[in-house]
């Protein structure tokens, strides 16, 4: 829970006081590189240079223009569509600080996102008068906050102006600026924005662009933000919950009596106390590389090693989705929840056939369980809806599955994806895999993962010969459709895996248990091509020239667990000539994907090329299918244009590379590539709900590792590289590794030195 001060402490503490205390008192790991993206000019572009902020629903896109500032916002529930009509997500309005300065000269201009303590800021001198700007988005309180201040009295004379993305009317009353209207759909929405000034006055005015709040001769101004529509994630509630007004209402009642320098605090007390749960170390850089501008950094990352940049990178993913999936919300959608337009590409929406899987691959391994509720509460959400329409076109089926495209009300489009519940499924288990929770397990996961497991026992096509496929699949997004495709079975394969295993720990559904058990020993098995390829059809058809960027058949690699390279190391060998003739180029989230492959390969020099592909600087917004993805300057991932599981990808890719756990042992180091010949990372968990809160390495090997126990359960380490003996732990060798065997107790840590 969060600390509870006296009163008497919040009224003392000072805006400049709470940056230090708050980094003092509750950061948990000492971050040991500047994780700061900034630079020198304002921002002129929403996707390649905009920072953005958010706490889990509304979030900003930041421009930090001087004479005029431009904060575009979003709440992730405006949403168009219903049950029958996906629809799409929609820009809610901008924000704007038009100031009467019009001398366009200034120096020392800063554009800082701190995502170390997800606090924005914006500095700079004009006519010798320096300015300051802090902005953030605060999950306790429900609100954006913006805070201008400079060191001289009354410079801030500016009008504060909305926009409406629908079009609606402005409404100035008081100190209070927003607007409301109704979607196509009947979703009411609002916007609100509170100022508050030190010193001189404020008053409405009225011009060309609408009523606006004029503020002259200010010392400094707060302003104090927030949205919200009617969405409830309860299907038994026709998804309507409290409406926005009186919502709002509630949201500033508790927030306005409140200081500055405590909304900030909470705000950080709250958000570090799931980012610094991990820290990490990438080998050595030039100290000089963090005096460099982001975009800078970009652009010399091909000449010049920057490791810190490539940490930066993996927490910026973590940032990202603390920032757009926070419990009681929705998930993160193809961008987060940041979004410019009312006709966004694919809709900004849930695409199910690898998107907002992706979007939480490093939920768990890094250390942000409560951040991974969103996603399986929507799976939730969605199973009456889904159960539906899966009956429509599948006659005669127990439980349900989805089409591609997916919206917030169960609503669907596009080509059914008939193994998407199924890929659904593995979060779910995930979730209890690394957090060991069998309440959860009992009461939330298991009944999903049996009726998805019940469509699948029904939808499956039994051959003469005994053999199961699944009937009339595609392996996105190109080939034929017809029975057996690789995909579709190494999707069916996890899921019956995951519920056995369920079924076991709960001890429940013997009966069942035992027929899905059956089920699973009949399926279509992967095959091996005539060039030695991993196939991606029943048929010996692929192409070795074919470098399509969904390798969707190798989803039993990763993030499926049927295909490993100690287990079954013909396939892993044939996965891997797949990859290689797939390419290393490609869109920004398949470059990611690709990281995530080669780690499970434990190829970490191959996942490291692949990184470095993927830190590649790119501009423009168009939509390139093959060879265009990268990054942009605000370290968006390009596909492009901009999608966010290509970030999140990347984290997960450097999770991989350095802790594997989906085989039933903690590997230390599996795919550590060269360029890393010394580093640290305190935070990560693996499955079994162990806690690395230290690994270091050099060279390759480990120097010290410590492993704490959240649940007692017995543990396998693997390592590259012999362990000191402890009492009481079995060792042994396994190859070129060393595996160390041990049960543990709950809470205890366990140490090793290389």
């Amino acid at each position: 829970m969060l600390l509870k001060l006296k009163q008497v402490m919040r009224i003392a503490l000072l805006s400049c006081f709470a940056f230090s205390f708050s980094n003092a008192v509750f950061a948990q790991k000492k971050q040991t590189s500047p994780l700061l993206l900034w630079d020198n000019k304002p921002a002129k572009n929403w996707m390649t240079e905009a920072y953005p902020i958010g706490n889990g629903r509304i979030g900003g896109m930041i421009f930090g223009g001087v004479n005029n500032e431009h904060i575009q916002f979003n709440d992730n529930t405006l949403w168009t569509g219903d049950e029958n009509d996906r629809g799409t997500y929609q820009a809610f309005g901008d924000l704007f600080i038009d100031f009467d300065q019009k001398d366009q000269s200034f120096t020392g201009y800063k554009r800082e996102l701190n995502i170390a303590n997800s606090v924005h800021s914006i500095s700079y001198t004009q006519k010798e008068v320096n300015f300051k700007r802090e902005y953030f988005c605060s999950f306790p309180d429900k609100v954006m906050v913006l805070r201008l201040t400079a060191d001289q009295k009354s410079k801030y004379s500016v009008a504060i102006r909305l926009k409406n993305a629908h079009g609606g009317k402005i409404t100035v009353n008081g100190n209070k600026v927003e607007f409301s209207g109704k979607l196509s759909n009947g979703m009411p929405y609002q916007a609100t924005a509170v100022v508050k000034i030190e010193s001189g006055k404020s008053y409405p005015v009225k011009d060309e662009d609408g009523e606006k709040l004029k503020i002259d001769q200010a010392d400094a101004i707060t302003i104090i933000f927030t949205a919200a529509t009617n969405y409830s994630n309860k299907r038994e509630q026709q998804w309507k919950g409290e409406e926005p007004a009186p919502k709002i209402d509630r949201i500033l009642k508790n927030t306005l009596p409140k200081s500055y320098a405590n909304l900030l605090k909470s705000h950080i007390e709250d958000y570090q106390q799931l980012f610094n749960r991990l820290n990490i170390k990438l080998g050595e850089s030039n100290v000089n590389n963090n005096s460099l501008p982001t975009y800078q950094r970009l652009i010399n990352y091909k000449k010049t090693p920057d490791h810190d940049l490539e940490a930066l990178i993996f927490q910026f993913g973590r940032y990202l989705l603390i920032s757009s999936s926070r419990q009681g919300g929705l998930p993160a959608n193809l961008q987060g929840l940041w979004n410019e337009s009312n006709t966004p590409p694919w809709g900004s929406d849930y695409h199910s056939n690898i998107n907002i899987q992706m979007n939480y691959w490093l939920a768990e391994p890094t250390n942000l369980s409560e951040c991974h509720i969103p996603y399986l509460d929507y799976i939730n959400s969605m199973r009456e809806v889904s159960a539906i329409a899966t009956r429509k076109q599948y006659p005669n089926t127990r439980g349900w599955t989805v089409k591609t495209e997916n919206n917030i009300f169960g609503g669907m489009s596009f080509l059914w994806n008939t193994p998407g519940s199924a890929w659904y499924a593995q979060a779910l288990w995930e979730h209890y895999a690394f957090t060991k929770d069998k309440a959860y397990l009992k009461n939330f996961a298991y009944p999903i993962i049996k009726e998805i497991s019940e469509f699948w026992d029904d939808h499956l096509k039994r051959r003469p010969d005994g053999t199961l496929v699944s009937p009339l699949g595609w392996s996105p997004e190109h080939g034929p459709t017809e029975d057996g495709v690789t995909h579709d079975q190494q999707i069916v394969f996890d899921l019956f895996t995951n519920y056995i295993e369920a079924a076991e720990i709960l001890g429940i559904d013997q009966d069942y248990k035992n027929h899905i058990t059956d089920l699973k020993a009949h399926l279509l098995k992967p095959k091996i091509g005539k060039w030695g390829q991993l196939q991606e059809w029943e048929t010996d058809r692929d192409d070795p020239k074919d470098q399509h960027r969904h390798i969707s058949h190798l989803f039993g690699l990763h993030p499926g667990r049927e295909i490993s390279t100690i287990k079954t190391p013909e396939l892993a060998k044939a996965a891997k000539v797949t990859l290689t003739a797939r390419g290393d180029e490609s869109t920004g989230w398949s470059m990611a994907w690709k990281m995530n492959f080669w780690a499970r390969l434990q190829d970490g020099n191959h996942a490291y090329k692949i990184l470095q592909n993927f830190i590649t600087p790119v501009g423009g917004s168009g939509t390139d299918y093959n060879k265009g993805g990268g990054i942009y300057s605000n370290l968006f991932c390009a596909h492009p244009p901009f999608q966010i599981d290509g970030n999140f990808g990347y984290t997960a890719g450097i999770s991989e590379m350095l802790l594997q756990s989906q085989t039933g042992e903690l590997q230390f180091l599996p795919a550590i590539p060269d360029q890393w010949s010394a580093g640290t990372i305190q935070g990560l968990k693996a499955r079994g709900n162990f806690e690395i809160t230290n690994l270091q390495w050099k060279d390759g090997k480990i120097v010290k590792l410590s492993i704490k126990s959240l649940s007692g359960e017995d543990c396998i380490v693997r390592c590259p590289n012999a362990l000191k003996k402890i009492k009481g732990i079995t060792e042994e060798k396994s190859g070129n590794d060393f595996k160390y065997s041990f049960k543990t107790q709950v809470g205890k840590m366990y140490n090793f030195e290389g």
